[in-house]
């Protein structure tokens, strides 16, 4: 028995994401501190060179230990960070606005939060999905788990997918070839089809025409139907 049937094309919801952007990683500089030497010996190098150093929050003169930083020289318990106003004392502090910044304020204020991990990011920053991540982080959702970074990837639920896991796991199978259809789809006989597949089962052209016949739960054009 044949029955004439429809056409009905449908374009697959398959759009390749831009590639992720990479951030710079947070501005960090060491501290350096020295000791003025207070030997008797040493007491006329000392004056010459604690004649002109003061410190920059106070404006004294700096006469024993000074800290270095940001071209500008600092009683150790002045160099403090412009926001909880602490004392600087780890190896190395952050600066913002020209100011120091102590790494818990940094992280707290300045750093962005993984969507991964949820840890801080101190390296450089992926932005992708309206997140931010680290490298590491920003991997396939899929089995094979690769880095994304900087690669195009697709997007599903919230998650990064490569093209072949995504193609694997979410895209329609073609009734003919069952390979991923990513583009667009020939709907017919309640089943998806590439354009390419979808052929008359007695000339095997493709079907283009609007309308068609089944034979034998087969496919055929109206050319070979009449």
């Amino acid at each position: 028995m044949r029955e004439q049937r429809t056409i009905t094309n449908k374009e697959e919801n398959f759009t390749k994401r831009k590639r992720s952007e990479t951030l710079a990683k947070p501005s960090k500089k060491y501290l350096q501190a020295f000791k003025v030497l207070e030997n008797s010996k040493y007491a006329n190098r000392k004056a010459k060179m604690t004649e002109n150093i003061v410190c920059h929050k106070c404006q004294e003169a700096i006469t024993k230990r000074m800290i270095t930083a940001l071209g500008k020289t600092w009683h150790p318990e002045h160099f403090l960070c412009r926001h909880c106003d602490e004392q600087i004392v780890d190896a190395t502090f952050n600066i913002q606005s020209g100011e120091p910044v102590c790494n818990k304020c940094f992280v707290e204020r300045y750093t962005y939060t993984c969507a991964g991990c949820k840890k801080p990011i101190l390296e450089r920053t992926i932005c992708a999905m309206g997140e931010s991540w680290h490298e590491a982080c920003f991997c396939c959702g899929g089995a094979c788990k690769k880095p994304l970074a900087n690669q195009s990837f697709y997007e599903r639920d919230g998650k990064a997918y490569c093209k072949q896991d995504y193609e694997d796991l979410f895209a329609a199978r073609c009734a003919k070839c069952e390979k991923p259809i990513t583009d667009s789809a020939v709907i017919a006989m309640n089943v998806k089809w590439h354009r390419d597949c979808f052929r008359c089962n007695k000339c095997e052209n493709p079907i283009t025409s609007q309308t068609f016949t089944i034979d034998g739960d087969k496919p055929v054009c109206p050319a070979c139907n009449c």
